[in-house]
């Protein structure tokens, strides 16, 4: 049998018998979540379908969850389509929302009240404090145009995207198409900068006519060129400068999905991974002097263990198995596998898809929005992924299509299993596209709120057994920028080391809390946290009580 017939295989049988054996994982720290409905909290994506099957349709879209005013509560804010050919909002239907926590389980939709309905097709959304004043800002990734909204600090929200130099039409494309943006530090100077991940060259007048069953379907992404990312420097002054060429981001062209950053070289300058659908993935490092350089080829992450590149969509990293060192976790389509890329140190990595027990049952599955957190707080970090085809969710490929969210448990030894039946994820399906992840209660267990194609929005409370204690983190930057964004923070308890980072791109195209969450076992002591801020400086806190939101300043 061929390694590839051996995978074959594997998907017609691996979800059954990863499903047999995550009963088993709950008799000691299940995953279980439970889809809820909360009052004033109602958003449909509406991607605006159309008989000529445009690509933008298949991707819409992302959501935010990040504390807009301050008061202690994940809010969520969900971006829209708009009409298609001519990309305008002009029903409210294709507004984007953003919903306030008002901390007793329910939301109120505030979106007039604070300017952030939108414009045009709006298909992702990265938060941070850009200008450092402790206020999260948006920036909006669109089809033909993206948003920089603002925040006022008193609920309110300006569009700045002109003034602050983000309007302007690529020289060599004109309208772009952005797909996902990530807020890093790339050259520590205390000030967020923004990075863009750019799809595909799309204009509606030359849509390819594709067909399936003798039908207009929607075009393999073959059928479009490709473009170049983009990375903006912070002007400390509101304003921000496009440095894609100067750095070298421009030099590679991809069709770009979702974004990582990491120091995945542990150099202590953040670096950049970008996922590319159906071509090799990018991953930029720093070089410490404001210029990249691309090196997914030689560090093992451009393409999966057969040598072939997948038709990437989310990407998340983080450190899966507790050695100080981030991995990488990419999503694909059905019959790709979703890639699990582990970090080796020294800037390599290896492909441990099959022998993390990803391939069985992720073959048959196609995946989005992912994140990678501890859902159960047994101190290692599990997987989330939402699931959903590429197809029309109302067409004759319906049944296909919708699919349901998946849950993988991390058994603590480089292996996974599917948990996703434990976990309650698998009764309800839909055409999911974005996912964000953070503690909507601050009970200590990560929630996640899933958009889908043409669907409502779905929040999945986190209801997992609580006999395990936490930490959640929230980093103010005092010498580095406000958020913190890039902080390293290493934990020790008896139980072990865990390590972290701060960062607010998980994912496709949506943005999590940036708050840093620990699991910490049966432990109700933290015994040491090292954070190793992005300005340089280093800060250990010691003996912290376990089950709280710890909020650590910059010393």
């Amino acid at each position: 049998m061929t390694r590839r017939q051996m995978l074959q295989a594997l998907a017609g049988g691996g979800a059954a018998w990863c499903a047999t054996r995550a009963l088993g994982v709950a008799t000691t720290d299940p995953i279980r979540f439970e889809l809820v409905t909360p009052a004033g909290l109602y958003f449909v994506t509406n991607s605006c379908r159309t008989p000529y099957k445009h690509q933008p349709e298949t991707m819409v879209s992302g959501l935010a969850l990040f504390d807009y005013n301050n008061d202690g509560l994940l809010d969520i804010y969900a971006v829209n389509g708009a009409t298609i050919p001519g990309l305008n909002k002009d029903n409210t239907a294709y507004y984007n929302r953003l919903f306030r926590n008002k901390g007793d389980g329910t939301f109120q939709d505030v979106t007039l009240q604070a300017g952030v309905q939108g414009q045009g097709y709006n298909i992702g959304v990265a938060i941070g404090d850009y200008d450092n004043d402790g206020f999260s800002d948006i920036f909006v990734a669109g089809l033909h145009g993206n948003i920089l909204y603002h925040n006022n600090g008193n609920g309110t929200f300006t569009d700045v995207t002109s003034p602050a130099g983000l309007d302007r039409l690529d020289s060599v494309y004109g309208h772009l198409w952005a797909m996902c943006a990530a807020w890093l530090d790339y050259d520590r100077d205390g000030w967020l900068d923004l990075f863009v991940s750019n799809y595909c060259v799309w204009n509606p007048d030359k849509e390819p006519a594709c067909a399936l069953n003798g039908q207009r379907d929607y075009c393999h992404p073959r059928n479009y060129a490709p473009l170049p990312n983009s990375l903006f420097h912070n002007n400390h002054d509101g304003t921000f400068t496009d440095v894609s060429a100067l750095a070298g981001i421009r030099n590679s062209l991809g069709k770009g999905m979702g974004v990582s950053v990491a120091d995945f070289d542990d150099d202590g300058w953040p670096d950049i991974f970008v996922a590319n659908d159906t071509l090799p993935n990018s991953l930029f490092r720093n070089q410490h002097d404001g210029t990249f350089k691309e090196v997914a080829l030689e560090s093992g992450v451009a393409y999966t263990e057969n040598g072939t590149p997948v038709s990437g969509m989310g990407a998340d990293a983080r450190d899966i198995d507790n050695d100080g060192r981030v991995d990488i976790f990419e999503t694909a389509l059905r019959n790709e596998s979703w890639p699990l890329f582990r970090n080796l140190g020294n800037g390599l990595f290896n492909d441990a898809t099959y022998e993390s027990g990803l391939i069985g049952p992720t073959l048959a599955r196609s995946g989005w929005g992912n994140g990678i957190f501890d859902f159960n707080n047994d101190g290692w970090k599990d997987l989330f992924v939402a699931g959903g085809e590429v197809s029309d969710p109302l067409g004759s490929e319906r049944d296909r299509s919708m699919q349901p969210n998946a849950v993988f448990a991390n058994m603590k030894n480089g292996r996974f299993v599917d948990a996703s039946l434990e976990a309650g994820v698998t009764a309800h399906k839909g055409v999911h596209r974005g996912a964000a992840f953070g503690d909507l209660d601050n009970d200590g267990r990560i929630d996640a709120v899933v958009t889908a194609l043409d669907g409502t929005l779905e929040v999945w409370h986190n209801v997992s057994p609580p006999k395990n204690h936490w930490l959640l983190v929230k980093t103010i930057g005092t010498k580095s920028n406000r958020d913190g964004v890039g902080a390293k923070l290493r934990l020790v308890t008896a139980e072990g080391v865990q390590f972290n980072y701060v960062t607010t791109a998980v994912g496709l195209s949506s943005s999590s809390d940036g708050r840093v969450h620990f699991g910490l076992g049966g432990e109700t002591t933290v015994e040491e946290l090292q954070i190793l801020w992005p300005s340089g400086a280093a800060q250990t806190l010691r003996k912290i009580k376990a089950d709280q939101i710890l909020t650590v300043r910059e010393p």
